[in-house]
């Protein structure tokens, strides 16, 4: 330690005490001092014009934004109605196209409906047994009644109502050429609206009959169970049948129409 004038004794410990500090601070044990806080900002004073001037505009703001969203809206909405006018209108030429097409189709049908009968009186009168203005033509093929008559009436035709001793002779004869006994056939003739009222296709009352005579079976006997009539092979003469039972049949066409 150096040495210090007594008079200068306090100078020179306030000099030491200075050093020491330094040197401690430069080794670190000493920590540096905190830096002192800055004041916080006073708040600016608002007034109540400035808040109702920020709300204003703000509600302003958001009618304008609202504004446009309706506009935009408005103008989407007319643009959908534009499509959906021009969807409605092709709609509508389409609807016409396809009504103009069933139009097309129905005449297409009728006249493939107006040939096939055409082909079959033809057929009906080429092919089969002609007497007077009728020709009378039998089919191998098992049908109810119902759908025998549907069949003849496809080919031009009706199921064969002999309305006369001479017309049910020559069918008999006629179909005793074609089937062997025991196949009978159908004829167009029913009492399925009244029973016991015998009645054409057409609607005719039958006037003529060729029942059956037999002590063992006299025809008809089936009475509201049997309605339709068949003719027998062997002999010709007519049975009452069940209608649903199935056997072949005989149409008869008109050949003033076939010319």
């Amino acid at each position: 330690m150096s040495s210090c004038p007594l008079v200068l004794m306090s100078s020179c410990l306030l000099v030491l005490q200075d050093s020491a500090a330094a040197v401690k601070t430069t080794r670190g044990d000493v920590p540096d001092p905190l830096p002192e806080p800055e004041p916080e900002p006073e708040p600016e004073p608002t007034s109540p014009t400035s808040d109702f001037e920020n709300s204003y505009n703000y509600v302003l703001s958001r009618l304008a934004g609202m504004d446009q969203a309706v506009h935009k809206l408005n103008v989407g909405h007319y643009t959908l109605d534009i499509k959906v006018s021009q969807l409605i209108d092709r709609l509508s030429r389409m609807d016409a196209k396809v009504g103009e097409l069933e139009d097309n189709i129905r005449d297409v049908y009728q006249h493939s409906k107006d040939n096939r009968q055409e082909l079959g009186r033809l057929e009906g009168c080429q092919r089969g047994r002609r007497l007077g203005y009728k020709c009378y033509l039998v089919y191998d093929g098992l049908q109810d009644y119902a759908g025998a008559s549907r069949k003849c009436l496809e080919r031009g035709g009706r199921m064969a109502m002999p309305r006369d001793r001479r017309e049910q002779e020559a069918l008999a004869e006629y179909v005793r050429t074609v089937f062997r006994p025991g196949r009978p056939v159908w004829l167009g003739l029913n009492d399925l609206r009244d029973e016991g009222t015998y009645r054409f296709q057409d609607g005719t009352r039958v006037s003529y009959f060729q029942w059956r005579r037999h002590f063992l079976s006299s025809q008809p006997d089936g009475g509201r169970r049997e309605n339709c009539v068949a003719m027998a092979t062997e002999d010709g003469d007519w049975w009452d049948q069940y209608c649903d039972r199935t056997m072949n049949y005989v149409c008869e066409f008109d050949d003033r129409l076939a010319l």
